[in-house]
């Protein structure tokens, strides 16, 4: 059945990457209307958590942000399927990078690279970086698609670039390998999920209300004492992002506890509250947000 399911989507979904750029996003506004005004595809959740984190926010700059989002949010799953078959100079043209000198600088330090991403803007086309001449291999941690050979195709459009994706079961099995066999990456991570209940042992502020938090990142940036980068992405124009690395630290293992939790979540909320449309708000982030915290939980506090 996957199989079958896999071949009768994916001419589809290649007829879409192979568009002039022109009909791609006229066919995305097209998406756009069908998602938001036809099936309200969590409509109501994104109201909700927009309403949550800006309780002053009129209602009229609600529903204008929730549209924007939902324009975005449809560009950004199309640019998705645009990297089947998007040649490289034009990914190169559409994902810029401000200052590539910082992961040089990095890499010269003979040290692997942690990028902290968050579902802001959009990170699909990042696998542009392996485009300037980097001696890294890219590796992204992903939860597994259920259909193996969707999942097989997201792998292949990474091999394109030379880069790995690796599933969140096995991340830190896989860089701890890496590391003591002396391969140097850089491991891109999204770190603004929102971990179960049971799994829950750190909580944190986040956009004004206390929420349980991965700590995954910190944890392997102390141990292995591993450079830590936030991947600032801004959305130019349609279609086109600007991505800057701004360094959480460089020598991890010698910061404070949760240093790097709170410099992420610092950087993720200036951007959110600059142009909160780009910002995946159909993600429950905050559906924990009245749950009892246990007695073995972290709380970490933010100044």
């Amino acid at each position: 059945m996957q199989r079958l399911v896999f071949w009768l989507v994916y001419p589809f979904l290649l007829l879409i990457s192979i568009l002039p750029f022109k009909l791609f996003y006229a066919f995305s506004d097209l998406v756009y209307v069908i998602v938001y005004y036809v099936a309200g595809y969590r409509k109501q959740t994104v109201r909700e958590n927009l309403k949550l984190v800006f309780p002053g926010k009129p209602d009229a700059e609600i529903n204008q942000i929730t549209k924007d989002f939902y324009h975005h949010m449809v560009d950004m799953f199309l640019e998705m399927v645009k990297s089947i078959s998007i040649p490289n100079d034009e990914l190169k043209k559409r994902f810029a990078f401000a200052n590539i000198e910082e992961v040089h600088k990095i890499r010269e330090m003979d040290k692997s690279i942690l990028l902290a991403c968050g579902h802001y803007a959009s990170y699909e086309w990042m696998n542009a970086l392996q485009l300037y001449g980097l001696d890294y291999r890219g590796f992204g941690v992903y939860k597994k698609i259920k259909n193996r050979f969707f999942d097989q195709m997201a792998k292949d459009i990474r091999g394109r670039y030379n880069g790995v994706l690796i599933p969140t079961t096995k991340a830190t099995k896989t860089i701890i390998a890496n590391e003591k066999s002396g391969i140097r990456g850089v491991y891109a991570m999204i770190a603004d999920q929102s971990p179960k209940l049971d799994r829950a042992k750190a909580w944190t502020d986040f956009m004004g209300i206390q929420v349980p938090v991965f700590t995954g990142l910190e944890n392997l940036s102390r141990s292995l004492d591993m450079p830590v980068i936030y991947l600032h992405v801004e959305k130019v124009k349609r279609g086109h992002y600007l991505a800057s690395f701004k360094t959480l630290s460089y020598a991890p293992g010698k910061e404070p506890e949760y240093f790097i939790t709170k410099r992420y979540f610092e950087e993720l909320e200036a951007q959110i509250k600059k142009d909160p449309q780009y910002y995946l708000w159909t993600h429950k982030r905050w559906k924990h947000q009245n749950a009892p915290i246990s007695k073995n939980a972290v709380v970490i506090k933010r100044d």
